[in-house]
């Protein structure tokens, strides 16, 4: 029994089918590797690998989400919930298989997560073959960006004013405490996350993301943090998020709800449990967790904002035998 549960499919209903048919193909691409004898992690590879091929919904992969300064950079992350290790990268230059990075950071580092030109580096030596990220679209949305006086962006306190202007910026003569308000636009960013569970009760889990769009250069968001983007043990289950990944790496939303669902809790007890935690804190934030445990019961959870009141995931499982989209409304 395999779960594919996907945190992409999360737009305006509108723009759902075209998003979801790249899913279904992802999923069904995964999905054969698991039946063919592959592993889960295998399965989660190959997964995330064709989206970030695909360029899911521009914000999985090459040539989306430029940021200050134009550049497509790349977070990936996979976890083996049978030995509790974990591949990541950040911040990745250059090349376009983050996934296959952060799995060779996995097998072949005692590391745990390498970020950078560094990263980029070490994905050239592993054999990776390193090329322009940017696109015409990228390049795009970046002009425009600019034409619009860099707005929006993710400066605060800063001078000249972020909310007017372009940079170079410097921190403020005078300095006090403020709070901006968020840009909860669910168009900037988005993450794909699987989990995969065979009947074996092996579980693994990944993460691929080109990021905020228009972020300051360097930035990392949760998707390559583990507990954060996603964590999974065999012993318990995994979980997955998706959406603004500065907040909620504040709250390490995977770890928690794999220890509610290793304490007995209900899988969509646990992700509502871990967005709630984050929502008594940041109310108006965007942002969904899947989860799944051992027995091969799932959930999910979202953050109500405006244009966001329904979350879509998918699922394959051997009783259906191919990808199905489930939705569940935010609160």
């Amino acid at each position: 029994m395999l779960h594919w549960l996907t945190t992409k499919c999360t737009r305006y209903l509108s723009r759902l089918c075209q998003q979801c048919l790249c899913q279904i193909f992802v999923k069904q691409i995964s999905w054969s590797a698991l039946q063919s004898g592959g592993s889960v992690l295998d399965a989660v590879e190959r997964g995330c690998a064709r989206c970030e091929m695909e360029q899911c919904d521009g914000s999985v992969g090459y040539g989306g989400s430029p940021d200050e300064s134009g550049e497509t950079t790349l977070d990936a992350l996979i976890m083996n919930g049978d030995t509790m290790e974990v591949g990541a990268v950040a911040d990745l230059r250059r090349i376009k298989n983050a996934i296959g990075v952060a799995r060779a950071v996995m097998e072949h580092t005692e590391h745990t997560l390498l970020v950078g030109e560094s990263a980029s580096v070490f994905a050239e030596n592993m054999g990776f073959i390193a090329e322009d990220l940017t696109t015409n679209k990228s390049v795009n949305i970046f002009s425009e960006w600019l034409k619009g006086s860099c707005q929006p962006n993710y400066r605060k306190n800063v001078s000249p004013d972020p909310s007017k202007s372009c940079g170079p910026y410097r921190p403020k003569a005078t300095w006090k405490q403020s709070k901006r308000a968020r840009h909860a636009n669910i168009h900037a960013h988005d993450t794909i996350g699987m989990i995969a569970l065979d009947r074996d009760g092996h579980v693994a889990a990944g993460t691929s993301t080109n990021g905020l769009t228009h972020k300051v250069p360097g930035r990392v968001g949760d998707s390559p943090i583990v507990g954060a983007g996603a964590y999974v043990d065999s012993l318990a289950g995994g979980a997955a998020a998706t959406g603004d990944g500065d907040v909620m790496m504040r709250f390490l939303p995977s770890y928690l709800a794999v220890e509610l669902m290793r304490a007995g809790v209900d899988p969509s007890a646990a992700c509502k449990s871990a967005i709630s935690r984050i929502k008594r804190h940041y109310s108006e934030f965007f942002g969904a967790i899947i989860c799944a445990n051992t027995t091969g019961h799932y959930g999910a959870a979202c953050n109500k904002i405006p244009g966001l009141t329904k979350f879509h995931f998918m699922v394959a499982n051997s009783e259906t035998n191919t990808p199905v989209l489930k939705s569940v409304d935010c609160f």
